[in-house]
């Protein structure tokens, strides 16, 4: 896998009271890319692909990785406006803006803020809207569950791809547990959603493209249909041999499909 140390260029930016830990590097057009629950990591091979063709800027959510959370943010919505503040901060124009899973839904909070502001939004297993019937969950309960069942769920291959414990750096580690505890309090309750959200994103009138790999355990085809059907200008994709992280397990497959519809 290549290295995104390698690929972006580290920096800290203090905004809105927090720290963040931001990757830069490419060239071309922007494009601010928001990670899942799994972090940014040097192995993501995606960003390094991604870098080739665009201007990639690729922050840790506030507290995630080595971005620190300020004490007023408790939730995916307060996520969305201290990246509004790093927009505007880096004042870059107009921006693709490419969220997977909990970054698909600060994504799609930002999107419904700033619609403007944005050129087009791809959503990579996003979750943040409510699709099902009230009495039963969207998102299978993470929190709830053992490592390997998860590890089973999110991926296609969980043998290739499952951190190992025992051989992960104690830093790696502790990034892990931070993330996860950050994750559980901004998305714990309501679960996985904003109940506001869905009657939002008709404000969304950029071409949207909403991707999900075949053996996604957590978002399913029928949960990705509803989200995108929610706005105005939206298609769905799906990447075989990936799970709820094609961008780990299909990186090239996945840029093929991203570059087309943003180049379109």
């Amino acid at each position: 896998m290549t290295d995104v140390a390698n690929t972006l260029e580290r920096r800290t930016l203090s905004i809105a009271g927090a720290e963040i830990e931001l990757f830069e590097g490419g060239q071309g057009a922007p494009l601010l890319f928001l990670h899942s629950g799994q972090g940014v990591t040097a192995g993501d091979p995606f960003l390094a692909l991604l870098a080739k063709e665009r201007r990639v800027i690729a922050p840790s959510h506030p507290g995630f990785g080595k971005s620190s959370l300020p004490d007023w943010a408790d939730s995916v919505d307060d996520m969305a406006h201290i990246y509004l503040e790093l927009m505007d901060r880096l004042d870059h124009g107009k921006v693709d803006l490419v969220g997977c899973s909990i970054g698909g839904w600060i994504a799609a909070e930002i999107a419904t803020k700033v619609p403007e502001r944005i050129k087009r939004l791809v959503m990579i297993g996003p979750v943040g809207v409510k699709i099902g019937t009230p009495d039963k969950l969207d998102i299978p309960d993470v929190f709830a569950m053992p490592q390997e069942k998860f590890a089973k769920l999110i991926f296609h291959d969980p043998d290739k791809f499952r951190p190992d414990l025992k051989t992960m750096p104690e830093e790696a580690i502790a990034a892990m547990v931070r993330n996860r505890e950050t994750l559980a309090l901004i998305a714990w309750e309501p679960y996985m959603h904003n109940p506001k959200l869905k009657h939002r994103l008709h404000r969304v009138t950029v071409p949207a493209l909403f991707v999900r790999g075949e053996s996604d355990g957590l978002v399913s085809a029928q949960y990705l249909q509803g989200y995108a059907g929610l706005l105005p200008d939206a298609r769905t994709e799906t990447i075989a041999k990936a799970g709820h992280s094609p961008q780990l397990e299909q990186p090239q497959v996945l840029l093929t499909k991203v570059l087309a519809f943003l180049n379109a």
